[in-house]
């Protein structure tokens, strides 16, 4: 599930840098368009599975367990 990658990215990407990433970043790791990674960042938001803060650079927070998520591949 695509979905779980992308949680598991911000996830693991939080932990290493302290910070959590920018689409800019899912862009590059996922080699994908600035609009796919947009739409993304909003199901996962939709569907409840991360929180952000409006206007707010860096504010995706991942509200799924770690041990429910999946290993980043």
């Amino acid at each position: 599930m695509k979905q779980g990658q992308y949680l598991a990215f911000i996830y693991a990407y939080t932990r290493v840098n302290g910070w959590p990433p920018a689409e800019a970043d899912l862009q590059r790791f996922f080699e994908v368009t600035p609009p796919t990674a947009h739409q993304m960042v909003l199901i996962l938001e939709r569907n409840g599975w991360i929180r952000r803060t409006p206007g707010a650079a860096r504010s995706v927070e991942v509200l799924v367990a770690p041990e429910r998520l999946p290993v980043l591949r």
